[in-house]
Formats: structure tokens, sequence, C-alpha cells
């Protein structure tokens, strides 16, 4: 039995993994020439550190990674509105990591080639559709060369992304992704670690934001670390920046001059962007949710299936998750339809929620209430939120992104420790 993985993202190399920890044959077909380790920087929450540390690359992660230790939320005007600690700290029995995406993806790429064999993952090579015919799945590639080829296989999983080619075949009249208002600028910048050397930091409200946090260790002799930084502002949809390219670098007179008196005594946004010498533009899009992601012997994971804003630090997580549960499916049921339907009831209606609320803001939501009833000036934030409330938004989104600490600390492993000796047929 074998399966076929549009896309070699963290999607597609955390399911050609698991898969292979499972005893499925898989192969990976990646329309980049070369895998680099492009991008910015990405939190890895506790349920999905658990996974990679399941699938053996506990080592690997540390490597690459810093240990978050706190998230704290600050008004525009720099007041703290809450903080709070994050993995072990929190009392998880997993970490939770920040990470650069393309670290991340090579240390998943490196795993595959070496567990799988060099030829797992074949580059430069876009599948741009399929057919089912006589029980399996015809799958269309397109190499570099412009040559096109049919691969067959058991199952076709889609992981290329919210411009999924098997999405729009499946879903030919959806249309482009949608745009809410924000537009994202970030870069990155090698300087000292802030407040507590390890904290995620996100300042301001829903319509003007400033995240940032480290994504290397500091080294030893400077102290100097590479910060990761986003500046977002939020426009009316209809003003006309719904521009999708995502890798378009960025105009700082854009956005910056928002941003210039935004300098608090931890730190010195505008300096620390700045000094980051680019940025990318990145306009904040989604899908909206689908009422099936299997059709036949095909479905979808990750930004393929559930596209969501980047709020809440969850979407790579999700496709992680994503990747364990379709192999535990496969284990249960077999490669083939039953377990397609199995895994899709339980992702489906998950992602769902967290796509609708990432739209409602997530948890950032808390600094946006400070900046309605108090314009983000105040000298005690329980007069403006209650703890009531602002534990309330924090654990709320816990529970419906899937990383709650009773719940991910009580559960079994997703996929078994020692796998079935064999895949039902």
């Amino acid at each position: 039995m074998s399966v076929i993985v549009a896309g070699g993202g963290i999607a597609g190399l955390s399911l050609a993994l698991s898969l292979h920890q499972a005893g499925v044959a898989v192969r990976v077909f990646e329309q980049v020439a070369s895998i680099r380790p492009l991008g910015v920087g990405i939190n890895v929450q506790p349920h999905a550190v658990r996974e990679l540390f399941e699938l053996g690359l506990e080592n690997e992660l540390e490597a690459i990674g810093v240990r978050t230790r706190e998230v704290a939320y600050y008004s525009s005007k720099g007041g703290l509105i809450w903080s709070e600690p994050r993995g072990m700290l929190a009392g998880y029995n997993w970490p939770q990591f920040s990470v650069h995406r393309g670290r991340l993806q090579a240390m998943l790429l490196d795993a595959v080639r070496k567990r799988l064999g060099a030829d797992a993952v074949i580059t430069g090579a876009v599948v741009t559709g399929f057919r089912e015919a006589g029980g399996k799945v015809e799958v269309f590639v397109r190499s570099a060369d412009g040559t096109e080829r049919a691969e067959q296989a058991d199952i076709l999983v889609a992981a290329d992304g919210i411009h999924s080619a098997v999405r729009g075949q499946l879903f030919p009249h959806e249309g482009p992704p949608r745009w809410g208002g924000a537009v994202l600028w970030r870069g990155t910048t090698t300087a000292k670690p802030f407040l507590s050397g390890a904290t995620m930091a996100m300042v301001g409200h829903e319509w003007q934001k400033f995240v940032t946090y480290p994504i290397s260790k500091p080294d030893p002799e400077t102290g100097e670390a590479l910060i990761n930084w986003i500046g977002e502002l939020k426009y009316e949809p209809g003003a006309g920046w719904n521009r999708e390219d995502w890798n378009r670098k960025g105009d700082f007179a854009d956005f910056l001059p928002a941003f210039e008196d935004w300098r608090f005594d931890w730190l010195d946004c505008p300096a620390l962007m700045r000094a980051g010498g680019e940025c990318y533009e990145y306009p904040m899009v989604d899908r909206d949710p689908l009422e099936h992601w299997s059709h036949g012997r095909v479905t979808l994971i990750g930004d393929a299936a559930h596209p969501m804003y980047p709020i809440g630090s969850n979407g790579a997580s999700q496709a992680i998750i994503d990747a364990r549960v379709l192999t535990r499916a496969f284990l249960d049921h077999g490669v083939g339809q039953e377990a397609l339907a199995a895994y899709e009831d339980e992702r489906r209606p998950a992602t769902t929620r967290i796509v609708v609320a990432n739209r409602g803001n997530g948890p950032d939501q808390v600094m946006q209430l400070v900046e309605e009833r108090c314009g983000g000036v105040f000298d005690d934030i329980s007069q403006v939120l209650s703890r009531a409330e602002l534990e309330e938004t924090a654990a709320g989104y816990k529970k419906i992104a899937g990383f709650d600490v009773e719940t991910l600390n009580r559960r079994a492993s997703i996929v078994p420790p020692a796998p079935h000796a064999s895949i039902p047929a």
C-alpha cells in the first residue's frame, strides 16, 4: 500500500516521517527544485512538539529552536496586559519552541532523506491533478522541464498549501483566498533578546500589532540571537491591498511610520525592524472551512485543508497534528477510503473551530479589549480587564486549539509508540 504526498513543506514532510514510522510506503513531490531554509519565525506548540519528539526528533529540534518561556501581551502604549509561562514552565510535559520556519522544514527534510532514502522527496516536480481508476489514484506530475507523467498510488494527500492544485480540482469554483484586511511585514534581526530572553511578545491591538520573539539561541560571545518580528496593520477589506505574492519584498515606508513611537523600556520596535535591513510582505488570508476534505482516495492536510490566520501560533502545529491523526487512521483502518473518513471526522471539525476563532482575533483579543476600553493607557490592568476575563481568553483558546495542559498531558499518544506490525489491507 502506498501514499503520494503533494508538497514538501512542514505538513507533507511530517506526514512522510509518520507514515514511515507506521510502515506505509510514501513518496513526496515538491515543486521547488531545491528546498532551502527560507522564511521567518514560527512557534511550535506543545501538542505538536510532543509529536515531533515521538518521531525521534527531540535532539534535532533542541538544536535549532528556542524553548519559549513566556507569552506577554502589551497595550499600544506599552502597558503589560497579561503574561503567562509557556511549555514545561506552564506544566506541560513538553516544551514550546520558537524556531525559524525554514530550519524546521530543513530538519524534517533531512530526517526524511535519512530514514526513507534520498529519493523519498522528489523536487522540481509539481502535482497538477489526479484521477481515480481501477481502485488506485493516478497523480499527474509536471517536472521543471515541462514534461508530465502519471504516478500511481493507493492514496493522494494534498499538502500543497493555500494555493493547492488538488484542492482546486476538488473545488473548482472556490475562488482565491479570503483577505480580512490585515497585512503583515515580517523580518528577522540579530539583536540581544529581551525580557526573559525567550519571550514571545505582542503589542498593540486588532488594527495595529507588533509581534516579536527570538528564534535562535544567543551567541555565547555577543549575547545576540536572531529575533523574529512582525509589523501588522489592518485596513478595511475594500482597501485594495489583497496581493497574493507570498515572497514579495516589503517596503518599510508602507508600515514603519505607524510604529515610530512604539519605543518601550524593554524594546525599541522601529529600531529592531530597521536593523533587519529587509522585510517581506504577507497579506493575512485564509479560506472558508470546507464541508468535506476527502473525495474517493484523495484528501487534504495542513494549509491545503484549513488555511488560517497566523493568530495563536497554530498553523504549523495543526499541520503536524493532521499528519499524525491521518497516520493513526491508516493504522486503524488500512490505507484506503475508510481511513480518510475517520481522519476527516476528527480533524475537520477541530480545525474549523480554530479558523473561526482566529477570525475573531483568537487570544490576541485581550489587546483589542484594552484598546477599546482605555486606549491602551492604564495604571492597573485589573480596572480594565478582570483576572477572570484574561484567564478565560487564554484558557478558552487552548481548549479550542487542542493544547490545554490537562488534556494534552493526560491523553494517549496519537500514533502508538509501537505501531501495528502490519497495516490492515
